[in-house]
């Protein structure tokens, strides 16, 4: 693709799309490469992985209801093999089966059917997360510390804990404010980008699942704290460069 006489092919991020029926992935290519992405196609979950593989896509769309290998079991097999932000794209419209691919490591999920500039824009929110940012700081917190510049996050005995992309963007941005009231909206806006600044449910979700992974007893955190109708803090400990 030429934009004012520039061949820019090779920075444009690579999408794969995941889904059985040809039409709309056919659909779904014509859109996204008229929207500046470069766009490669799989028509079931065991093609996703071996072009996963191959290709390194910089996002994956995924459908949830395929025959053989689901959206689901695909999803739980890339997991297992690399962190590459996943957008599950289903037609049920049901908060469990949101909730369900969140938990299991998406990072977004798009309900058919869906609009050409919606799926672009969740797409660029996604990728605009999964960027990130560095700093040159070592956050400590309960029993965990926080590398904002390695990107690492470990317990107190030295071991890494396992993030998911988003919960990664998500604890990133709560320690780089360490003791700093983020109001819920901030957070949304931030982390997912302003499109997402209303969607409360849908922080709450990614809180629950960072908790669950860094907290002592996720029941009764005491390094990300809720305010009630305001946001979240996370209380640090020290900080060192």
């Amino acid at each position: 693709m030429t934009r004012k006489g520039v061949h820019t092919v090779a920075n444009e991020p690579l999408v794969l799309a995941v889904d059985d029926e040809a039409g709309i992935l056919r659909l779904i290519k014509l859109e996204l490469t008229a929207q500046g992405f470069r766009v490669i196609t799989a028509a079931s979950g065991e093609e996703a992985l071996q072009l996963a593989e191959e290709q390194r896509p910089d996002i994956i769309l995924l459908d949830v209801v395929m025959p053989g290998m689901s959206g689901l079991e695909t999803l739980r097999a890339l997991r297992e093999r690399w962190n590459i932000p996943v957008i599950m794209v289903t037609a049920r419209d049901r908060e469990i089966d949101k909730v369900r691919g969140l938990e299991m490591g998406a990072d977004d999920y798009i309900v058919k059917p869906f609009g050409a500039d919606e799926m672009a824009a969740r797409i660029r929110a996604v990728l605009r997360r999964a960027a990130g940012v560095d700093a040159e700081q070592v956050v400590h917190a309960g029993r965990i510390s926080v590398d904002l510049g390695r990107r690492l996050v470990r317990n107190d005995a030295g071991e890494t804990i396992s993030l998911t992309r988003t919960e990664w963007q998500l604890l990133q941005h709560l320690a780089a404010n360490a003791g700093k009231v983020l109001l819920s909206g901030e957070l949304l806006a931030k982390v997912w980008g302003p499109e997402y600044r209303d969607d409360l449910q849908y922080l709450r979700v990614w809180v629950s699942r960072l908790r669950q992974k860094i907290e002592e007893d996720p029941a009764n955190p005491t390094i990300i704290k809720t305010l009630p109708g305001i946001g979240y803090l996370f209380q640090a400990e020290e900080t060192a460069s």
